[in-house]
């Protein structure tokens, strides 16, 4: 069964709308006649180990492999990339006197 309910009955009603919920109901919150929320219970998920976050690190790091692929990283390249301070201090603040 569902139960619709607007957002000031929900205030009002929230402890019972919550034990609903938790006995199975599908509860679902209006706003003018329509659905903006829906209460759902909590999943229940074991913890990651350290080596699981490891991975998922490891693997989102990896999708951007192929951006960099080719790129001159190195510390020459960087310095030959950044402007001169000089030229930098004109152009925000005109010519030096």
């Amino acid at each position: 069964m569902t139960i619709h309910v607007n957002i000031g009955e929900a205030k009002t009603r929230l402890s019972e709308l919550l034990r609903a919920m938790r006995a199975g109901e599908r509860v679902i919150i209006q706003r003018d006649g329509k659905p903006e929320a829906e209460l759902v219970p909590p999943r229940i998920t074991q913890p990651l180990t350290r080596e699981q976050i490891a991975e998922r690190r490891r693997s989102a790091f990896g999708m951007y492999k192929d951006a960099f692929k080719g790129a001159d990283l190195g510390l020459e390249a960087i310095k030959r990339d950044r402007a001169d301070p000089d030229e930098d201090y004109e152009r925000k603040f005109g010519p030096s006197a």
